[in-house]
């Protein structure tokens, strides 16, 4: 199975700003869609943001303007660049992605943003 490893996470201040990392275990060009997810004790895992192998992108409400999602094929890698960050923002990050041939969802380990003063 694909392997994503999810890095970047950490404790920042409220208007701080992190940039979150997953690599990939081989080529991303084969995934239709990746996404960053998501989730807070209590809540179910939230979609943040997405781009798909077009570069087409889609945000959380919530973060728009704030957060920034990217690709670099030549790393294997999707970034989560997210600024001016909130309390609320506190959660474990996850990364998603769709294998085109077969629609499979892979998932990372996820890492933990935590932000407060």
């Amino acid at each position: 199975q694909v392997q994503l490893v999810e890095s970047g996470g950490g404790l920042v201040q409220p208007g701080g700003s992190l940039r979150l990392s997953c690599a990939a275990s081989g080529s991303i060009s084969r995934f239709i869609v990746m996404r960053w997810y998501r989730q807070t004790p209590g809540k179910q895992r939230d979609l943040v943001a997405a781009i798909t192998s077009g570069g087409t992108t889609n945000y959380k409400d919530s973060v728009k303007g704030r957060f920034t999602i990217s690709r670099d094929n030549a790393k294997n890698t999707v970034y989560l660049q997210m600024n001016s960050l909130k309390p609320e923002d506190t959660a474990v990050y996850y990364c998603n992605a769709v294998v085109q041939t077969t629609r499979t969802d892979c998932w990372g380990q996820g890492t933990q943003v935590t932000v407060s003063s």
